[in-house]
């Protein structure tokens, strides 16, 4: 604990020291009709991404920054919630958070209570560490978060002429105002977690779960259980079945064998991370499809974790094209035959679909996508990339008509839907480091641009002397 004091108090001295300028510029926005406050950037989400949005946009002197999210307190994100992997996926090296503070680093919260030698010896970041590091960030930047409140809608209010997202905590709603929104909601916050339909109907619920869902793995223990995907979250659930004591997991995907090449490692170098957002559109589409198309890999340790267990079996070129019933055993069918299982876990990931989204239910129809924007040449279709929201440069979706309803770009989609627009942002620890300076500048570029005329009077207005004549 004196380590970490000893850090709070370093981060605060860097904070004083790269202050300037100093000064509040956003004067306090007018309030609602109702009396309620109107936020400056009210931020949806409190892990990683709406954390480091938050802290960036109070050190660029926005004064009212409000994060909500629908987690108790410091349990925002994946880490303490369905993530069932041990450590995080990407290498420890990783900056972003820290906003170019070496003090707000997780390597410098990890040393101060462990000490230099540990995070030599360690691996990869283990995800309890990486949820209790966010608590602290939270803590030690004093950021503003409103737990355990769900945001239900979003949208505008031509009266008003502000942007409003209606919240439920404890049963109670309430709207908040905001003259920017930013939604950092996650990897599945531009769509939804994905059952393919086949199972969803064919199977009662008991029998099968995704990976996003809250999985009673003590019940597994004796039963014959089979899983879906060959990404990571495939293999962490299939090594966590076996951990409490499952009798057999066989895992089945469609390729001929397991991706062994991971092209996010390739992605992490400058001229992607900073500039993908820079490139026509064709290019982007073209090294976004390629991405997909050399597809997700479990990383090594998450492999043989799996491996160990001598009751693990893959299973490739087995996509499943049935289930059923029959009798009290689940039947999948796949090309080569059929297997029988008391469970199915399905690592199927996410489909990217804004109208799957019930807080953008008034805002989607007015959201341009990238098949509104782009037709890739043949052969190099994607049905997935066309649903992605087509973004600004900092993030913002843009509006299909821009004279009747320009207000939607007052809404950032900071998730995973950014993808083929911006590159790895939110929810990636990867972008973070060059995608919050975009994000964080294109709102206070645009809140500069709204109060131009304010500023202009304030200049003429300025009286301060520097000395008596």
């Amino acid at each position: 604990m004196d380590g970490l004091k000893a850090l709070e108090a370093a981060v605060k001295r860097d904070l004083d020291r790269l202050q300037y300028p100093a000064r509040p510029w956003l004067e306090p926005h007018k309030t609602a009709a109702s009396g309620a406050p109107v936020l400056d950037v009210l931020v949806v989400g409190g892990g990683q991404g709406g954390l480091a949005t938050a802290a960036a946009l109070m050190r660029e002197r926005v004064g009212s920054v409000l994060v909500v999210d629908q987690n108790p307190l410091d349990r925002a994100g994946p880490w303490l919630n369905f993530a069932r992997m041990v450590t995080l996926r990407t290498p420890k090296y990783l900056t972003g958070p820290d906003l170019g503070l070496p003090n707000l680093t997780i390597q410098a919260w990890y040393e101060a209570q462990h000490g230099a030698e540990s995070w030599e010896s360690m691996g990869l970041i283990p995800k309890e560490s990486w949820a209790a590091y966010l608590a602290w960030y939270r803590k030690t930047l004093e950021i503003n978060v409103r737990a355990e409140t769900r945001v239900v809608g979003v949208g505008w209010d031509d009266d008003e002429g502000e942007l409003w997202a209606d919240v439920e905590q404890d049963g109670q709603r309430e709207r908040l105002w905001a003259r920017r929104i930013v939604l950092a909601t996650g990897i599945e916050g531009s769509g939804q977690w994905q059952v393919p339909a086949f199972i969803r109907e064919g199977l009662p619920a008991d029998r099968f779960s995704h990976t996003r869902g809250d999985i009673d793995f003590d019940a597994l223990a004796g039963k014959r259980v089979g899983v879906l995907g060959a990404g990571a979250s495939a293999f962490d659930n299939a090594s966590v079945a076996l951990e409490h004591g499952a009798a057999a997991v066989e895992l089945f995907f469609r390729r001929d064998k397991l991706v062994d090449v991971n092209p996010y490692r390739w992605a992490e170098f400058v001229g992607f991370l900073r500039h993908h957002a820079d490139l026509p559109d064709a290019q982007r589409w073209r090294f976004i499809r390629q991405i997909l198309r050399m597809g997700q890999l479990p990383p090594t340790d998450t492999f043989a974790r799996a491996k160990a267990h001598a009751a693990f079996t893959l299973r490739p070129a087995s996509p499943w094209t049935d289930v059923a019933m029959v009798d009290d055993a689940v039947r999948v069918t796949t090309p080569s035959g059929t297997h029988d299982f008391d469970f199915l876990i399905v690592a199927t990931g996410f489909v990217t679909d804004l109208s799957q989204r019930p807080e953008l239910a008034t805002v989607h129809p007015h959201i341009v996508r990238w098949g509104d924007r782009y037709t890739p040449p043949a052969g190099e279709e994607h049905e997935d990339l066309a649903r992605h929201p087509y973004l600004g440069p900092a993030f913002q979706y843009m509006p299909r008509d821009a004279a009747a309803t320009p207000w939607v770009s007052r809404i950032h989609n900071y998730t995973f839907g950014c993808l083929p627009s911006l590159g790895f942002g939110g929810a990636s620890i990867s972008g973070l480091k060059y995608s919050i300076p975009r994000l964080v500048g294109g709102i206070t570029a645009s809140l500069y641009q709204e109060g131009a005329d304010d500023f202009f009077r304030s200049l003429c207005a300025y009286e301060t002397k520097e000395f008596d004549v």
